[in-house]
């Protein structure tokens, strides 16, 4: 990411509050023969494993990804989007035309761990009941444990410990503070850049720096 100290995440608390609320991730590997391959999938904590300065993620990919990144072989690249907009700078005081993007960012890395065929779907069970828990009547792989083993199959899971990570909180942290409000206000409305989620992100940065 640009080098933007001011912006800096640096608690490993706040990192694993954007992957809890941004569970869909980027994976971003380097292949010597390929070059740079991507793909997408949702990721949980490990929460028994995620204390202190330890951040450790869960997932799986559809084979033959597992071949595409070359999983285990070396370093991968995990990017968590979360909240992120335009920021109009009509939201500014008198003068002021240029505009920005504010975002919340963090770039995770560690070379991942393949799991088990039994701690596959474990954690494939765990992806299901976590997002299923929020619908009126959830499913689970539990419901046919048979076809899900069978189901499982085509997938890998793996383990991700991050060894180092970079992540960026950029919020408008230099405006002051009546402008920030007024940005907070807009993205909190009804225009064609709101973005209640962003602006919570800016209240609570408020909110932690007061406390």
């Amino acid at each position: 990411m640009r080098h933007t100290p001011q912006y800096l995440l640096t608690e490993p608390d706040e990192v694993r509050r954007l992957v809890r609320e941004n569970p869909w991730a980027g994976i971003v590997s380097h292949v010597p023969d390929r070059g740079i391959v991507a793909s997408h999938y949702p990721f949980l904590l490990d929460e028994a494993a995620s204390t202190g300065d330890d951040i450790v993620l869960l997932s799986h990919v559809g084979r033959p990804d597992e071949q595409l990144h070359r999983l285990g072989e070396s370093e991968v690249l995990v990017i968590v989007q979360g909240a992120h907009g335009y920021i109009s700078p009509s939201w500014y005081a008198e003068g002021d035309i240029i505009p920005t993007w504010n975002h919340v960012t963090a770039h995770l890395y560690g070379t991942p761990e393949i799991l088990s065929a039994e701690e596959n779907l474990r954690v494939l069970s765990a992806l299901t009941d976590h997002f299923e828990q929020h619908v009126a009547e959830p499913r689970g792989l539990h419901l046919d444990p048979e076809y899900s083993a069978r189901v499982a199959k085509g997938t890998v899971g793996i383990r991700l410990r991050v060894t180092r990570f970079d992540a960026r909180l950029k919020l408008s942290q230099g405006k002051t503070p009546e402008v920030r409000e007024s940005i907070m206000t807009h993205l909190e409305g009804d225009g064609p850049y709101a973005h209640p989620g962003l602006a919570r992100e800016m209240r609570r940065l408020d909110d932690h720096r007061d406390s």
